[in-house]
């Protein structure tokens, strides 16, 4: 386990020094901001502050996005609208050891070398970053751009909510920028559609007979990720591993389930999970279970190598619960979580190396026996093809429905279809060529932007997804780039000139 850091190491200060000063100041103010994903009030409250301070116009709908509205600097009051677009909340993830918060506002961030990082929780560039670029823009004063729309979402994490629901007359502007991506000197131009699907299962329950002991099995130290930008990574799922382990203690021994739990976001890869047993009397049970883990952990470091150095599988005795599965539906249970799906499916036809279909499973819990014992597990599913991503929820309901599950499919939403002739997409490019002398790959990416949600609202809209450099989002240890962030608001900047009618040199 990695040693929680020092309190001491909190007390320097990270942004010192760095420029933009303004925008690093405005994001240092913002992590300490609590905005996890439907509980945004905080957050919403300060950008209506900000603009409220500098007499810009705000605007909201029945959901909670945030419209603000900036004039044009001096004389490009006329030049054609221009809508920026990032989502306020945050994946708040936090290692289990860690006294650091994120739904507290509390995150430790320290500088390392070129990136700034929270080493024991999410950090928060994802989207703050974007946010920030908005304001930090609309402040300046050396920033050319025609009249800006500011639209700051809400619920972007757990299922594109404010995206959505939002009120389509909010927006004017012929051309929308979402801040939302994570590459440095990438434009990205699609996006993958989703849905989520919950498999309710319940098994037969029953006392747990005298003599029987109870065990924990506990799947941890995984770096988890972005379920959608890092599926193709092959990194560990802490409910697959878990899963298996259970198979391998059922070759070896009998034993019955009382609970499952694991992951608590469904667009990260789950970085823990936990098992609780009972096992039949006798000291063998208790053996067999230790080589069953020792077993599964030397599978598990032999495949993921390099990718999981820190997998840990473990197994703690413990006094027995009150009722457990019967031995014939703790069976089913393992089988159905071995049966699931898990990682990419499909790699896309057009774009070399883009994933194109892709199912996480991402979250597991267990009601008390007292409410029924029943368990929910949910996966999420990602494709840029609709038909392929219907055919992983199909395939997702057909093996819930052979374990006599209840089925839930929702938060489903739309791809964004690719337009590489779009002008500003072809702008974009030519201005990141004139400021930095390379070309700018033009790709898509197997993620939800909101940008599929607002290209079903907006038909007509020119849209482009651009950003810095973020790493590791939704897991702890999240950084984004210093340099990378400079340089993107030089970009920026120069895209936002050019359409206000300004060609740079």
């Amino acid at each position: 386990m990695t040693t929680p850091t020092s309190r001491s190491a909190a007390d320097a200060n990270p942004f010192a020094g760095l420029m933009p000063v303004r925008l690093w100041e405005l994001f240092a103010e913002l992590t300490t901001i609590p905005r996890p994903s439907r509980k945004e009030e905080a957050v919403l409250a300060w950008v209506d502050a900000w603009a409220a301070g500098r007499g810009f116009e705000i605007r909201h709908d029945a959901i909670g996005n945030r419209l603000v509205r900036v004039p044009g600097t001096a004389g490009r009051e006329s030049a054609p609208i221009v809508a920026l677009q990032a989502h306020v909340d945050m994946v708040s993830e936090k290692h289990s050891w860690s006294t650091w918060d994120p739904d507290a506002g509390r995150i430790l961030i320290q500088r390392e070398g070129d990136w700034l990082t929270a080493p024991e929780t999410t950090l928060g560039a994802d989207n703050g970053i974007g946010v920030v670029l908005m304001m930090y823009i609309a402040e300046s004063t050396d920033v050319p751009h025609g009249p800006l729309e500011l639209l700051f979402t809400v619920d972007e994490e757990t299922g594109l909510t404010g995206a959505a629901q939002l009120d389509p007359s909010l927006i004017t502007a012929p051309t929308l920028l979402n801040l939302d991506s994570e590459e440095d000197g990438i434009l990205y131009i699609g996006c993958a559609g989703g849905a989520d699907t919950t498999l309710h299962w319940k098994g037969q329950s029953r006392f747990v007979p005298d003599g029987w002991r109870g065990v924990s099995i506990s799947v941890t130290g995984l770096v988890g990720g972005h379920s959608g930008g890092e599926i193709h990574l092959d990194r560990g799922n802490s409910l697959k591993i878990l899963a298996r382990t259970l198979r391998e203690i059922g070759v070896r021994t009998p034993f019955c389930i009382s609970a499952v739990s694991g992951g608590n976001k469904r667009n990260a890869i789950p970085r823990e999970a936990r098992a609780e047993l009972a096992l039949p009397p006798g000291p063998d049970a208790m053996v067999r279970v230790g080589e069953a883990v020792a077993a599964s952990l030397e599978a598990a470091r032999g495949h993921y190598a390099t990718r999981e150095p820190s997998v840990a599988i473990t197994s703690l005795p413990g006094a027995p619960p009150a009722s457990v599965n019967d031995e014939a539906s703790t069976k089913q249970l393992v089988a159905l979580l071995s049966a699931i799906p898990n990682g990419v499916l499909a790699m896309s036809q057009s774009i070399p190396g883009l994933v194109e279909t892709s199912t996480n499973l991402a979250v597991v819990t267990t009601k008390p026996a007292a409410q029924g014992g029943e368990v929910s597990i949910t996966s999420s599913s990602r494709s840029s093809d609709r038909q392929a991503m219907e055919e992983a929820v199909d395939t997702l309901a057909s093996i819930g429905a052979l374990s006599g599950c209840r089925i839930e499919s929702f938060d489903k939403y739309g791809g964004w279809k690719p337009a590489p002739e779009s002008n500003v997409v072809r702008l974009a490019a030519e201005v990141h060529l004139r400021l930095f002398g390379v070309e700018a790959p033009i790709t898509a990416i197997h993620a939800g932007l909101e940008c599929g949600l607002f290209a079903e609202k907006f038909p007509k809209i020119d849209m482009v997804s651009f950003g810095p450099d973020i790493r590791g989002p939704h897991a702890p240890g999240e950084r984004v780039s210093i340099s990378s962030t400079a340089k993107f608001v030089r970009w920026l900047g120069g895209v936002l000139t050019e359409l206000s009618g300004e060609r740079l040199t």
